[in-house]
């Protein structure tokens, strides 16, 4: 079967982690590299066995006329490039999120269906072998559920640096809390109905505008609560940033304290380790029926690998015609409701959907 042949924008944490996929699977051949600094695309182009390698994202566009664009850019300029490879009849993986607002998000789903093009977008925790058991076993618990997550992140010098980019697009809550709002809804299967959110600026080094950590509260209409937290920067607390808990009427079910590593660690922020899942029934006289269960998870790829997994989604889509109208829709909602966030801290109101 002929190759996909693929372009990769952006060559950071994300963009390398994808074009090392690309460079792997038999199905794709790499034709191209993007990104504004030259030192990113040559390293990697090298590191990757030679590529060719460009400055300039329209250009490379036009003459690689690439089947497929992976799109790893700092947000803001997500929906433009995703236009823009639509429009040149190329399928799009795009790192979450699709774009900074749902009626641009919604237009760019509209657009890949007109074009009859896939596009994924890339919800990692979706393909996590580990994450598809924590959102299973929650389902297990009854309803409603209480679901408590967060990912703060304590970060300097390059990181911070990156950190402090990224909030000039979004901040914290937006732009990790995509994924987990995602798991939220896989796990109640329910349609959130309101959002409120609080959050602080922790640091004169961001413009006045901006907020580095903020906390987002979402119910759902089946009773479901839940809460996401995210803070950036070099005053964060490595303490707790690790809370992936959820909790039902038949129990509760956690990713264990032994998953936590270093909150700057991308390889961390999806590691499980193990699931600890607790019985809440009781005998006669009050004493739980059952101990609780230890479900081994330590046997789950690394960040390359889970970036392997979305890249063989991708190319399944493509070869295979899959359905991604679920997924598209889901990757809409999940950024209605953080955007709703957003809103709620800077109105200081709940935001009903």
């Amino acid at each position: 079967m002929k190759k996909t042949r693929v372009l990769v924008v952006g060559c950071g944490n994300m963009g390398s982690s994808h074009a090392r996929a690309y460079n792997r699977l038999d199905g794709f051949d790499l034709v191209g590299l993007v990104s504004r600094t030259p030192e990113s695309r040559e390293k990697l182009a090298a590191d990757l066995g030679g590529c060719p390698t460009y400055a300039d994202y329209e250009t490379a566009l036009a003459l690689t006329k690439p089947d497929a664009v992976s799109i790893n850019t700092y947000p803001d300029t997500h929906a433009a490039y995703v236009r823009a490879a639509l429009n040149a009849n190329a399928h799009v993986f795009v790192e979450k999120p699709l774009a900074l607002t749902v009626e641009s998000a919604a237009s760019l789903v509209a657009l890949a269906k007109q074009r009859n093009k896939k596009m994924v977008v890339g919800y990692i925790l979706r393909v996590h072998p580990a994450w598809a058991k924590f959102v299973e076993v929650a389902r297990s618990l009854g309803k409603p559920l209480v679901m408590r997550m967060n990912l703060n992140q304590q970060s300097s010098g390059a990181a911070w640096h990156t950190h402090k980019q990224l909030m000039r697009s979004m901040s914290p809550i937006v732009d990790c809390g995509v994924h987990y709002v995602d798991i939220m809804c896989l796990m109640t299967q329910s349609e959130p109905v309101s959002v409120s959110a609080i959050g602080a600026r922790l640091s004169d080094d961001i413009d006045p505008e901006m907020y580095n950590y903020g906390q987002l509260q979402v119910r759902f209409k089946d009773g479901s609560v839940g809460w996401y937290e995210a803070g950036w920067g070099p005053m964060m607390s490595e303490t707790a940033f690790f809370v992936k808990d959820v909790i039902g009427p038949k129990g509760a079910v956690s990713i264990t304290d032994e998953a936590k590593g270093d909150s700057d660690s991308v390889d961390d922020h999806s590691r499980t380790g193990g699931l600890k899942l607790h019985h809440s029934a009781l005998d006669a006289k009050g004493n739980f029926t059952r101990t609780d269960d230890y479900l081994d998870t330590s046997d789950e790829p690394d960040h390359d690998g889970l970036c392997q997994l979305e890249q063989e989604f991708f190319l399944r889509a493509i070869r295979k015609n899959l359905d991604v109208e679920d997924h598209l829709r889901d990757a809409v909602n999940s950024l209605r409701i953080v955007l709703a966030a957003d809103e709620s801290f800077k109105t200081g109101k709940t935001v009903v959907l």
